[in-house]
């Protein structure tokens, strides 16, 4: 059996993973993820019982239950970078044994992301929740790992390049759909589609600041792609890691955005704490069921 060296999975001295700090019990099978440090307390705030709180840099842990349902919610910063970190420690966690370094019988997290994000068209207000069904990345990360092609919709993926006559200098794009099961959970109240993860926040998301952009027509271009009568909802920095990362691990995954700007109308609320609150608990409402 292959033994991972201490060198690709780095174990802390008091038996806790290296970037999350948590250790194999300390983890719940089902897992929300949020991108701001801040926001783990507002999702705790909703536990009957908080046994584990954990925090190093950006990553902070706080696992207990609501009612009989054991749950984990954690902080990831932002980026798929640090999700890349996240997937891979949460999957060890289950799937490694830390004493003898191998991997052992497969165990399966279920991934629910509460996020933020940009909206894509006239008809979607702020304040308003978006599914990713299938999850675009343009920073990728799935590239670099084996059996990418596995998990991805091949299809899709060739008539995005063709459609926005892609920059062959940057990264290719991937698109992974979520987990049936907890796209399923959210049929009603929410918006379906596609998302963008993108590897920044200012010219991958077509922003210009004080510098041009590579693509000034790509913003129009990804707005006026259809697949199968999908059309891409919005930009975000995440989703597409989780669920290719997900995919490829054998956990279940999905993402779902609150919307907090609308690029189109060009508008945006600063002050969405209430709507991240909904979100919160209609997350919360479909897991514990």
């Amino acid at each position: 059996m292959l033994v991972i060296p201490s060198s690709e999975l780095i174990i802390n001295s008091d038996g806790s993973i290296f970037h999350l700090h948590l250790r194999p019990d300390e983890i719940a099978d089902t897992v929300i993820l949020v991108g701001d440090p801040a926001r783990v307390d507002m999702v705790a705030a909703y536990f009957d019982k908080i046994e584990v709180e954990k925090a190093n840099r950006e990553f902070v842990t706080k696992t207990g239950y609501i009612g009989k349902t054991h749950l984990s919610v954690l902080s990831t910063g932002i980026g798929t970078d640090n999700i890349d970190i996240v997937m891979t420690e949460l999957d060890a966690l289950v799937n490694v044994d830390f004493g003898s370094r191998t991997a052992k019988q497969h165990h399966s997290l279920r991934i629910l992301r509460l996020g933020t994000s940009g909206a894509l068209h006239e008809d979607i207000p702020l304040g308003s929740i978006i599914m990713s069904d299938i999850s675009v990345g343009f920073d990728g990360l799935l590239n670099f790992y084996a059996n990418r092609d596995s998990v991805s919709l091949q299809a899709m993926e060739r008539s995005f390049i063709e459609h926005t006559n892609w920059n062959k200098q940057l990264a290719t794009p991937y698109f992974v759909p979520a987990s049936e099961a907890l796209v399923n959970l959210f049929d009603e109240d929410v918006i379906h589609g596609i998302t963008i993860s993108a590897p920044g926040f200012y010219g991958p998301q077509g922003r210009v600041v004080r510098l041009g952009l590579a693509d000034p027509d790509l913003l129009s271009k990804i707005e006026s792609f259809r697949y199968n009568d999908m059309r891409i909802n919005n930009f975000e920095m995440e989703s597409s890691a989780i669920a290719g990362l997900s995919l490829l691990l054998g956990h279940q995954a999905a993402t779902i955005c609150t919307a907090i700007a609308n690029r189109y109308l060009k508008d945006m609320n600063t002050d969405y704490k209430y709507y991240v609150t909904k979100m919160i608990e209609k997350a919360i409402e479909k897991i514990i069921q």
